[in-house]
């Protein structure tokens, strides 16, 4: 048994009556706004002289007590996933001390041949004008070189390696250089 019922049915409203004046005019177009109200926005700046409420801080701004954790130093030098934040050097794996610590570099290149893209596109067109001689277009290589760098870093009987793919000579560069920086950082 329901106590709540449904509301009784409501009849259609009469239709608006027809307006034999024309609506009045206003006296100035509608405002234009410079552009619509930002979706974020801060709160309201008080005018000068007048000195804003403060709330306090907000619930569980503070720390929990008990010992303070270590601050953190900022990043040194970062080598793809390796932070050397002295007095530590952080990885994936986990934290190794930075100093004594020992740096290797190894790149390993490879070259790629294959027909170039435009040798191929000039075969077919020319297959039509020059059928036979069209066909030595395929005879054009493109060599591509292409790498990994591995770093690894000893420290505290433990070992990371990061593989970093390079395309040029100037990254391999840039990481010696990074890596040497690291090692300076290491016997330091």
């Amino acid at each position: 048994m329901s106590r709540w019922t449904a509301p009784p049915a409501t009849a259609q409203f009469p239709a608006a009556p027809q307006f034999s004046a024309p609506p009045a005019q206003f006296s100035a177009p509608p405002a234009q706004y410079s552009a619509p109200p930002a979706q974020f926005s801060a709160p309201p700046v008080p005018p000068a002289g007048v000195v804003a409420p403060y709330y306090g801080p907000a619930p569980g701004a503070y720390p929990p007590p008990g010992p303070v954790p270590p601050t953190q130093s900022a990043v040194a030098v970062q080598i793809a996933e390796i932070m050397v934040t002295p007095p530590v050097i952080r990885t994936p794996a986990g934290v190794l001390p930075l100093a004594g610590a020992s740096w290797y570099v190894t790149d390993y290149w490879q070259k790629e041949e294959k027909i170039a893209q435009w040798a191929i596109v000039a075969a077919i067109l020319g297959f039509f004008c020059l059928t036979v001689f069209s066909l030595l277009f395929l005879l054009v290589k493109e060599t591509r070189h292409y790498g990994t760098v591995q770093v690894t870093v000893n420290s505290g009987g433990h070992q990371y390696v990061a593989g970093i793919p390079v395309t040029d000579q100037f990254q391999v560069q840039q990481l010696n250089n990074q890596v040497n920086y690291a090692r300076s950082l290491s016997a330091g």
